[in-house]
């Protein structure tokens, strides 16, 4: 039996479309069902690409750690400047594997300066150890007026942001509360949580933008239409 469903349209398939789930967390579980799979803060993805960016299809768009559905399944196949990184430490930055995937450490990338119009992670930065490092990297790689999208699950609303792990001496890492892993395709083992957001620091870094858009969008609520609101 299914938790909830509704009718309405879908941004990536671009057509009427079944959202339904099975699960209480829709955040994760509310799927596209005409096609393409995806999740709530994919479609909120397109959304905002195409408000923003409406000749998304002629840009250089960077994605760090896609998704194996929906949204950059899109953009891998109507974009033909779009990149797709994984993180992979067995290698550096630039390493091309015979897999197919680009490796790109977003604290130490190897692209110019000023190449990419987007670039976008999504359930990233909560993984990485230095974010300030990294959205410096990013507006790094973004032209003038490019963009960062992204998001990040918000924990808790009422708490200070809480720093989860950290790296520490002989670039070790060091856990201050027990470790929590989310999944990662280049790991069995998971990828370590290394903080727990919280809306204010979230603003907080968007307002060092370093010259660049950072857009923190969250999965916008679907509507009796099933559009995003």
């Amino acid at each position: 039996m299914s938790f909830l469903e509704v009718e309405g349209y879908c941004p990536i398939c671009e057509t009427p479309a079944s959202f339904k789930s099975e699960h209480a967390w829709l955040r994760d579980h509310f799927l596209c069902q005409a096609g393409c799979g995806s999740i709530p803060r994919e479609r909120a993805l397109m959304v905002v690409l195409q408000q923003n960016f409406p000749k998304w299809r002629e840009l250089q768009i960077h994605e760090s750690s896609p998704s194996p559905r929906g949204v950059s399944q899109k953009l891998s196949r109507q974009c033909p400047g779009y990149v797709a990184s994984q993180l992979d430490p067995r290698f550096e930055s630039g390493h091309l594997h015979s897999s197919g995937y680009r490796c790109e450490d977003l604290e130490n990338q190897s692209f110019p300066n000023g190449h990419f119009d987007v670039v976008i992670t999504q359930d990233v930065i909560e993984h990485v150890i230095e974010p300030d490092s990294v959205l410096r990297e990013i507006a790094r790689t973004l032209k003038p007026g490019g963009a960062h999208i992204f998001t990040v699950p918000l924990v808790n609303r009422e708490i200070p942001s809480v720093v989860r792990a950290s790296r520490g001496p002989g670039n070790q890492i060091v856990n201050h509360l027990p470790p929590e892993y989310h999944g990662n395709p280049m790991s069995s083992e998971g990828s370590l949580v290394t903080m727990d957001w919280l809306r204010h620091r979230r603003t907080d870094l968007c307002e060092q933008r370093h010259g660049v858009h950072h857009f923190p969008y969250r999965p916008y609520r679907m509507g009796n239409s099933g559009q995003t609101q």
